[in-house]
């Protein structure tokens, strides 16, 4: 193939990014035509690895449409061949390649292969992987480290997943409304989850910023289910606390590149726009006393805060005890006993809250109890114990920019 293109850039790369674009659309079609979700998957792979090497035209002209075809005629053959498959799946029959059926939820196919993933025979981790691999596109590999899960341990379990769809006979395709009901939580919670992945990857990281990361992926699949539900307020919620969770990013760093707290950021770095949508939409969210209406409410109180001082701590601490009572989690415990520390209970206070509570923690919220442990001895002037605490977060930490912060505190501790 040439490598003349727009923009200087190799066709490779060209289909690369726009074989990421479509992938959904491209899986959920194939998805629909084998009736397998494993076979849709290999097929798709094949088709691309065929364009890479392609010198046919089309390819570059529409990448989407032509992969699609041929992944189609790579599934068929594939059953041809596999008298077990044959057994399994229903008879393929050739269908247009676009566009696709027009009952998709809120008319975007990721979502259709959303609810597909948060089907309730599936585990809250399987559907998770299920959704970084169908509706980002990211790769095995990507979803095991941004997991912190061995990369052959992914395989099998996103396998072991994609074998219980075909199992069970879970379906592609819109659910009904009563199904949806069903699910919601579960989408909700999966898309809030798939966000932060998002947003905590590291600098680099396929699942990180960017038109097509995760953050900006879950945050389009929260507008289309705002379009799908628009008077549900737990649908609500989930886009405001996503939107005031965004619209802080652009002070999440200094020109540097060091990760600043939010006490240090530099607020005229903040999204007013995204804010301002965030805001209209948890004032309608919080009257439904949900998990993610109360979490909105909470980021909504930090936005509008003029200042870290200025923030209304008070206010804060009792919506955490809000959402306590909705959804009894560690890390909204955690978070409580952090937003306590500095409103009227202080940082004394919080210490003995969190000796109560750390017993109970365990996995990602234990190693972030660390850190607070470790703030909090900081602020009541005990710099010897808070070192050696900082040095235990630093030392269980995967992320280089995290690593360097709690360095730049142990640092201060030691006076350089």
């Amino acid at each position: 193939m040439s490598d003349r293109a727009s923009g200087g850039a190799r066709p490779a790369d060209q289909l690369s990014l726009a074989f990421r674009a479509e992938w959904p659309r491209i899986l959920a079609t194939l998805i629909r035509f084998t009736g397998s979700v494993e076979l849709a998957e290999d097929a798709a792979q094949e088709a691309f690895e065929r364009a890479i090497v392609s010198r046919d035209r089309a390819v570059l002209i529409n990448p989407g449409a032509w992969i699609t075809t041929v992944a189609k005629r790579i599934a068929i053959d594939t059953v041809r061949r596999d008298a077990a498959l044959r057994a399994r799946l229903p008879l393929l029959v050739d269908e247009p390649t676009a566009p696709l059926l027009a009952d998709q939820p809120a008319g975007d196919d990721r979502l259709g292969l959303l609810f597909l993933a948060c089907a309730p025979e599936l585990s809250a981790e399987s559907r998770l992987a299920l959704a970084l691999r169908f509706v980002c596109g990211v790769t095995t590999e990507a979803i095991a480290d941004a997991l912190l899960v061995e990369h052959p341990a992914m395989s099998a379990r996103l396998t072991r997943a994609k074998r219980q769809i075909e199992r069970d006979g879970i379906r592609f395709g819109t659910p009904d409304a009563e199904e949806r009901a069903e699910r919601l939580d579960d989408v909700l919670a999966t898309v809030y989850v798939l966000y932060t992945t998002g947003h905590a990857a590291p600098l680099g990281s396929p699942l990180g910023a960017g038109r097509d990361g995760a953050t900006a992926t879950a945050i389009e699949l929260a507008r289309a289910l705002r379009r799908l539900r628009p008077d549900d307020r737990e649908v609500a919620g989930l886009l405001a606390l996503l939107l005031l969770t965004e619209a802080r990013t652009g002070g999440r760093f200094a020109d540097s590149g060091s990760l600043v707290t939010l006490e240090e950021a530099d607020r005229r770095r903040w999204d007013a726009r995204s804010i301002r949508e965030g805001l209209d939409l948890a004032v309608d969210a919080l009257p439904g006393g949900g998990r993610f209406a109360l979490q909105a409410g909470i980021a909504g109180l930090h936005a509008e805060a003029p200042t870290w001082i200025g923030t209304d701590w008070t206010t804060i601490g009792a919506l955490y005890d809000r959402l306590l009572a909705v959804w009894p989690s560690p890390a909204a415990a955690l978070a409580r006993i952090v937003a306590r520390s500095y409103g009227d209970a202080g940082p004394a206070s919080a210490l003995s809250d969190l000796a109560l509570l750390e017993p109970t923690l365990g996995g990602a919220v234990g190693r972030q109890s660390v850190a607070v442990r470790a703030d909090l001895l900081r602020r009541v002037g005990r710099p010897a114990e808070a070192r050696s605490f900082y040095e235990q977060a630093r030392a269980a930490e995967r992320h280089a920019l995290t690593r360097d912060f709690f360095g730049r505190r142990i640092a201060e501790l030691d006076g350089k």
